[in-house]
């Protein structure tokens, strides 16, 4: 097949899980014969068109228009402030991958798209553009996490509205986790033309054995990190649905039973004042270190090697792929299992399989529970890291990913 496929962050430049989805989907694609091409964000320091691992990406320059849009946009965005320029982007990036596509690739230059693959409300202009034109190409809609979800039932009008056209006028929705699907048709979207398709892991690059011991040792003394002491990671955007707040307020209560224990914290986001003034308030900066930059995935991986147990106590989360990455590094998990769960999916919290322990994510008490009953059971608790290791392997690979979603998009182009 030939893929057309919109999605607001690629490769080089990644904010997060919808990021990493895009790249390791669309490689699995070109592994396996077919043609992809992307429509992506440029911010102004990238070429405008590059083959990448024989993806061909498109890359529209975008000028600012943020000054401008506030005289004609409605009022629910002018409550956005500065945040107007990241809607300006976006609406921009949207026209004018969506004009190139309809009016250079398919009318000008004859190519022929067998479908076309739109991620989230950042590409839902694309996709609405491109189906007003293009009545009869398939449109198959990705939905990574709604505005609703993310912002635990608020959020902007104007995103939920493109949210919820896109989802009608599309031909198929794709979704990461039957939680999602649940919630999704609690809204109004069509739950008949809803299908769910996990996200996946890299087990070959998430796996505990490559692990260079060198550099691993090197992160235990930049830490800090006695012998005798266990760590805590956490992998996220510190922000408020995430859970993380909850998670550095329950460290008073872990520390009081397991007083050796670190908890290292890799993410940024707009929580991160915030959680810097409760650790100095409870005195605990020398057992809470926040890494608030960036950090590839190579030396991701050695946080994981590095942990001895992974807390994601998410509120609210879709799917959640850094439960895999920990998983797949056989480390037990504390996952936030209550309301929109994927992570709820993926970790089983009892029986003879047994890979974690579900908490509620709202409640610090809940959360410092599930990490005391990992640091309470640690030698059978390493029987639980194995057995997510043999899950990802079973359940959570990209090929499985990508061979599931393919054969969604073949249906849609019958």
């Amino acid at each position: 097949m030939k893929i057309a496929v919109f999605c607001w962050e690629f490769f080089p430049k990644l904010v997060g899980g919808l990021g990493t989805y895009a790249i390791e989907i669309t490689k699995k694609f070109e592994e396996l014969g077919h043609d992809v091409t992307v429509f992506t964000l440029n911010d102004g320091s990238l070429p405008t068109r590059e083959n990448w691992n024989g993806i061909e990406i498109h890359r529209p320059i975008v000028v600012d228009a943020s000054d401008i849009f506030p005289f004609f946009v409605v009022e629910d965005l002018r409550k956005w402030g500065q945040n107007i320029r990241l809607f300006s982007d976006i609406f921009a990036y949207n026209l004018l991958s969506a004009t190139k596509f309809v009016n250079d690739c398919i009318k000008k230059q004859g190519k022929k798209f067998d479908i076309v693959a739109v991620h989230d409300w950042l590409s839902s202009i694309s996709g609405l553009l491109i189906k007003k034109d293009l009545k009869d190409l398939p449109i198959a809609f990705h939905i990574h996490s709604v505005e609703e979800q993310r912002s635990l039932g608020g959020g902007s009008e104007v995103v939920k509205h493109l949210e919820k056209t896109m989802g009608d006028k599309a031909n198929h929705v794709i979704t990461v986790s039957n939680s999602m699907k649940e919630y999704l048709a609690s809204l109004g979207y069509p739950a008949n033309k809803i299908t769910v398709c996990y996200n996946g892991c890299d087990p070959e690059k998430y796996d505990p054995a490559n692990v260079d011991k060198r550099k691993l040792e090197e992160l235990r003394k930049k830490y800090e990190i006695k012998p005798d002491e266990k760590v805590i990671l956490f992998v996220g955007r510190l922000t408020w649905v995430k859970g993380v707040y909850n998670l550095v307020h329950a460290m008073p209560s872990i520390l009081k039973d397991f007083p050796d224990t670190k908890l290292i914290i890799l993410g940024k986001g707009e929580q991160y004042g915030d959680l810097i003034a409760h650790i100095q308030k409870h005195d605990i900066a020398d057992k809470v270190n926040i890494r608030s930059e960036w950090v590839d995935e190579s030396e991701r991986i050695t946080h994981y090697a590095l942990a001895d147990l992974c807390v994601f106590p998410s509120i609210s989360e879709p799917f959640g792929i850094v439960s895999l990455e920990a998983m797949a590094m056989e480390k037990a998990v504390v996952v936030g299992a209550a309301g929109v769960s994927g992570l709820r999916e993926q970790v089983i919290p009892s029986g003879e399989n047994k890979t974690g322990v579900h908490v509620n994510g709202e409640n610090p008490e809940d959360i410092a529970w599930g990490v005391k009953e990992i640091l309470k059971n640690f030698e059978e608790a390493k029987k639980w890291g194995k057995n997510g290791r043999k899950r990802v392997l079973k359940e959570f690979t990209w090929d499985i990913a990508a061979e599931k979603t393919l054969s969604i998009y073949e249906s849609l182009t019958r």
